[in-house]
């Protein structure tokens, strides 16, 4: 519980000195020690370290806002809509983040009724921001990490990893990155089982073959290490519309869309498993036409879920 206590007091004092500077105020590091009752150390390592991802600087000793980043409330019909669906999105990602993005949107949003509901199936890492805070500075600056993992077996890692991106997966936070010990293939790391997070002071670089791989990923399935192949498929009249309305995957192209509605559509993956859920999901709507293996392997599925 102390840890938990330590983290919630430099989370309320990050917000604080943000709220500051965005509100134009300019900063001692001594009188915000004060303040806060913490030494000037630690305030140096809030401005250094936990808030290098924000847009300030330092200038005769006194820490300041870049002009143009500051919280005004907003009165355009376009940015209050904006405003009105974060506010809702928030929602789905656990009660603990959820109340603390809320106290940031209302700095910068005028209170009144929000008639939009929208909810996304997230879990709650309201109780991972610093350690997240800390992957940002390590990915923006290229730099090298150390810390543990537990691994699917419970037996813990210990791990040097080149962070690459935090992505979301299915509603599941997870760290890409490249093991230093196996430096050709982007690895998954479940954000939650990642402990004694650590910077260190060696960089890397990041060739753009990789760059290009990462936006483009869509599925947690992905290997970087095989070349794509493309998959045909045969969809229904029923729910063609559905997914031209949101691609199962970024690369998804129509070959053709038929008169009665249905459609053949291709999509490149690496791994079978960007594809077969997403097809049971659909069934019967969907079917494979290409290649034939994968069409075979949700058969075998289905079979052994029927007998």
């Amino acid at each position: 519980m102390a840890y938990k206590h330590d983290y919630d007091k430099a989370l309320t004092r990050l917000v604080s000195i943000l709220t500051k500077l965005y509100n134009g105020e300019q900063l001692s590091v001594k009188d915000l020690a004060d303040e806060f009752n913490v030494s000037t150390r630690t305030i140096q390592r809030d401005f250094n370290e936990r808030l290098i991802s924000f847009p300030i600087y330092q200038e005769n000793r006194l820490w300041k806002m870049q002009d143009g980043f500051k919280l005004e409330k907003s009165s355009s019909i376009e940015e209050k809509v904006i405003l009105d669906i974060m506010e809702k999105l928030v929602d789905g990602v656990g009660n603990n983040f959820s109340s603390k993005a809320k106290s940031l949107l209302d700095k910068i949003k005028n209170h009144d009724y929000n008639p939009i509901y929208a909810k996304l199936n997230m879990e709650d890492i309201g109780d991972k921001l610093e350690i997240i805070q800390v992957f940002e500075m390590a990915i923006k600056s290229k730099l090298e990490i150390s810390c543990n993992y537990k691994a699917n077996n419970s037996k813990t890692l210990k791990l040097n990893l080149n962070p690459l991106k935090i992505v979301n997966f299915e509603g599941f936070w997870y760290l890409l990155g490249i093991d230093k010990n196996d430096n050709q293939r982007i690895k998954k790391y479940y954000l939650k089982n990642i402990t004694n997070l650590k910077t260190t002071n060696t960089t890397f670089e990041i060739d753009d073959r990789i760059d290009r791989i990462l936006n483009k990923v869509s599925s947690i399935w992905f290997d970087n290490t095989k070349e794509p192949f493309e998959v045909k498929i045969e969809v229904s009249s029923e729910i063609s519309k559905y997914i031209q309305r949101k691609p199962i995957s970024p690369s998804q192209t129509f070959e053709s869309i038929n008169k009665d509605g249905s459609s053949i559509v291709i999509i490149k993956i690496s791994h079978e498993m960007e594809i077969i859920p997403i097809i049971k999901y659909w069934l019967p709507h969907m079917k494979i036409i290409e290649p034939k293996w994968i069409d075979e392997v949700i058969l075998n599925d289905l079979k052994s879920y029927l007998s």
